[in-house]
C-alpha cells in the first residue's frame, strides 16, 4: 500500500493513496493516524487493505495538505558515509561500521512544506537524497538475516544540512536538525511492495538539474546491516525512521561548492516511492 498523512483543520489523519485519490482510513473505520496503524503491529497493514477495499475516496490528492507520512517518529537515526563515491568526494576513509548520528524530530517536514532557514544562522544549506526506512516493531539484537522483518515501510527523505554549522560545531547534530531540515514523503510504501531495498535508484534534482544519482546496491552497509547494527546498541521503536545515507553529488564537495538559496526547488526520488518536492525559503 501507499500510505500518507494529511492535515485537516483539527488533526493529521491517515490516508491510503488510490490512484490520484485518498481514502480517509479513519472514516472507513480504520486507524486514524499512521502511528496508530504502526503500533497495531504486524498484520495491521494487510488487515487495513482488506477493510478499505470497497471504501470510496474522500478527497483528491491534489486537494490534500500532505504532512510527513510519519508525523511523530520517536527517533530519527541517520547514517553517514554509506556510499563509496560520497566517501571519496569527501576525501574521507570508509567507515568500518555504520556511522550513526541523529536529527531532532522537529526537523521533520512534509512533501509540500518549505525548507526554511535564516541567513543569520546559516548560508551553506545542502541537499542529501536518501532512502528512509520506517521500523514497524520493537527491535533489539536482531540478526542481519532477520532484520528486514522489522521494517514497516520505506519513503524518500532529504537530509538537509547546514554545512557551516555541521563542520563548525565539530559534530553533526545541530547542523542537521534545523526546523524543516528533514523533508519526507510524499508517501510511505509498505515493505511488502518493496521486493529488495538494495535495488532502488536514488536521485536528487535541484531546479530541474540532476545533482545526485546512486543506487542502493552501492551502499557500504545494507538496510538489514544498518538495522542489525543499531539494534545491538539500542532498541528501535515502532515508527522510528532510519535515513540510510546519501550518494555522491552533494553541494559542498562540488567545485565550486553549490548551496541552496531562496526559491530553489529540491526534488528527491527513490524508485517506486514517488517524488519528494520542496521549495526553499530564506529569511533574514
Amino acid at each position: 500500500m501507499r500510505l500518507l498523512s494529511f492535515r485537516t483543520a483539527s488533526e493529521v489523519r491517515l490516508g491510503v493513496l488510490r490512484g490520484d485519490d485518498i481514502v480517509d482510513v479513519g472514516a472507513a473505520g480504520g486507524p486514524v493516524s499512521m502511528r496508530d496503524l504502526i503500533l497495531a503491529g504486524p498484520g495491521a497493514a494487510e488487515a487495513l487493505e482488506n477493510r478499505i477495499a470497497g471504501s470510496p475516496p474522500h478527497l483528491a490528492l491534489e486537494d490534500a495538505d500532505l504532512a510527513p507520512p510519519v508525523p511523530n517518529p520517536p527517533n530519527i537515526v541517520c547514517v553517514g558515509r554509506n556510499y563509496p563515491l560520497h566517501v571519496i568526494e569527501e576525501d574521507a576513509s570508509p567507515p568500518e561500521s555504520p556511522l550513526l548520528f541523529s536529527k531532532h524530530t522537529s526537523a521533520l517536514c512534509g512533501p509540500a512544506d518549505t525548507i526554511q532557514w535564516s541567513r543569520s544562522l546559516t548560508d551553506q544549506v545542502d541537499f542529501e537524497a536518501e532512502l528512509a526506512v520506517i521500523i514497524g516493531e520493537p527491535t533489539s539484537d536482531v540478526a542481519v538475516g532477520d532484520a528486514l522483518a522489522s521494517v514497516f515501510g520505506y519513503m524518500c527523505a532529504n537530509d538537509v544540512s547546514a554545512r557551516d554549522i555541521q563542520f563548525g560545531d565539530g559534530q553533526w547534530w545541530r547542523g542537521k536538525s534545523l526546523r524543516s531540515f528533514f523533508p519526507t514523503g510524499p508517501v510511505l510504501v509498505t515493505s511488502d511492495e518493496v521486493a529488495d531495498p538494495q535495488d532502488l535508484e536514488v536521485r536528487c534534482v535541484v531546479n530541474g538539474i540532476q545533482m545526485q544519482v546512486g543506487h542502493t546496491s552501492e551502499m557500504l552497509f545494507s538496510v538489514a546491516e544498518i538495522i542489525s547494527h543499531c539494534s545491538r546498541a539500542f532498541t528501535l521503536f515502532p515508527g522510528d525512521i532510519i535515513s540510510t545515507g546519501t550518494p555522491s553529488g552533494v553541494g559542498i564537495f562540488r567545485e565550486p561548492p553549490l548551496f541552496l538559496g531562496d526559491g530553489d526547488v529540491v526534488e528527491v526520488e527513490v524508485s517506486g516511492l514517488g517524488c519528494l518536492r520542496n521549495v526553499c525559503r530564506v529569511t533574514l
